[in-house]
């Protein structure tokens, strides 16, 4: 092609003013004003000029960039834009890329996201532990663009029917797994792990393959007799099994409570927002028998129930504290439903739904409700839990 190749490897070396210096055919050597030299194709499409850089001079020599030239030429002479096919070959690669991300990577980069949105250390090791045990088998080296209904239905048959509860649970975080993935477009299109609409038509109701368990509780009339044999039971464990029953906390908060969470001469235990399963701070009113048992606590410092070395309790202490007195038909977290089956039934109770709500630290139902009911019923729950504590002091 005539008037190309003006440049010489030579006289390039020595081009070091600013401004544009064309090795014909259109590729032209740019000169900086700090003194940067990079190479530029120049061309003229419908009328519209444009440039595309080529690189610098540092990295494509002036053989590879006429190569590069003449292959703009030839997408010229096809009728193509040299830029428009740039592009192309770019989203392509990352296309390409994108469907080489399986889904074992895509599950580590979602709980390394989420980690610290989760408050229980030990939830990221459940969402490792079930998608390793029971996903990572089947799909997950699968490029996670790949990732389809019949792979989703594959993964959660085995255990659909024998370990539903695990298997729901695993069904939804494949689901938001796939939610992030599709969100960072690694993939595209519907989830296919999605339950209504999709999923609902093949497999069975969960809830009719294994019907929801409540946590076993005992009877709210029986509590008094419970609470005068557990007053006989020594130990840190006992203890703490009776202060959950008299505040109807979760075993949870009591046994990570601390002294510095109890104002003893405002009869108040403070629970921060951080402890709660609804992430928000929740005031507990003290009773007079649980400012009795405070108060035959030996330690003023650190934890309100140590356990070995002064540290919290165990989660299965308070369970323990049940076997041991051969109550295996009940659960802590049954006191709940005792207490408000107390609330609700006992004669004579006249506790609004909402101040028992509130005593259990439930969110209200009602959205609306909620908005505008921003107090926590706290002088109304003195009275409520007073009279639970007294209830449970009387056996039958």
């Amino acid at each position: 092609m005539p008037g190309i190749h003006k440049l010489t490897s030579l006289g390039l070396a020595k081009l070091r003013s600013p401004g544009y210096y064309g090795d014909g055919g259109g590729l032209v050597l740019q000169v900086s004003a700090s003194g940067t030299r990079s190479w530029i194709f120049r061309y003229q499409l419908e009328g519209r000029r444009h440039e595309m850089g080529l690189g610098p001079c540092s990295v494509v020599e002036l053989a590879e960039a006429r190569e590069l030239a003449r292959r703009c030429r030839q997408l010229l002479h096809q009728g193509l834009d040299p830029l428009a096919d740039r592009r192309d070959a770019r989203t392509a690669r990352a296309a390409k890329k994108a469907r080489s991300i399986t889904l074992d990577q895509c599950a580590a980069a979602y709980i390394e996201a989420h980690r610290g949105g989760w408050r229980n250390p030990k939830h990221a090791a459940q969402w490792a532990a079930t998608l390793a045990t029971y996903a990572a088998p089947v799909i997950g080296a699968l490029p996670v663009a790949d990732v389809d209904t019949d792979l989703i239905v594959k993964v959660l048959m085995p255990i659909w029917n024998t370990k539903t509860e695990t298997a729901t649970r695993l069904r939804g975080r494949i689901e938001s797994i796939l939610d992030w993935a599709t969100v960072s477009k690694f993939r595209q299109g519907e989830n296919p792990a999605r339950w209504r609409g999709h999923l609902d038509h093949l497999l069975a109701n969960p809830g009719k393959v294994a019907p929801v368990k409540n946590h076993a509780a005992l009877p709210w009339r029986d509590i008094g007799a419970f609470m005068a044999e557990l007053r006989g039971n020594a130990g840190m464990g006992a203890l703490a099994l009776q202060f959950t029953i008299l505040t109807a906390a979760r075993s949870g908060e009591v046994r990570g409570a601390t002294w510095d969470e109890i104002d003893l001469p405002g009869r108040l235990w403070t629970i921060p927002a951080g402890r709660m399963k609804a992430n928000k701070e929740h005031r507990v009113p003290l009773s007079d028998a649980s400012m009795a048992l405070l108060a035959a606590l030996p330690h003023r410092t650190g934890v309100l129930f140590p356990g070995v070395k002064q540290q919290p309790l165990s989660d299965m202490s308070l369970t323990a504290v049940l076997r041991r007195m051969d109550r295996g038909d009940i659960t802590v977290h049954g006191f709940r439903s005792s207490f408000r089956d107390w609330c609700a039934e006992a004669e004579g109770n006249n506790f609004t739904r909402e101040v028992c709500e509130h005593a259990l630290a439930h969110s209200l139902p009602d959205r609306v409700e909620a908005a505008y009911r921003r107090g926590d019923l706290l002088d109304k729950r003195v009275v409520l839990m007073q009279a639970w504590a007294d209830y449970c002091s009387r056996a039958r």
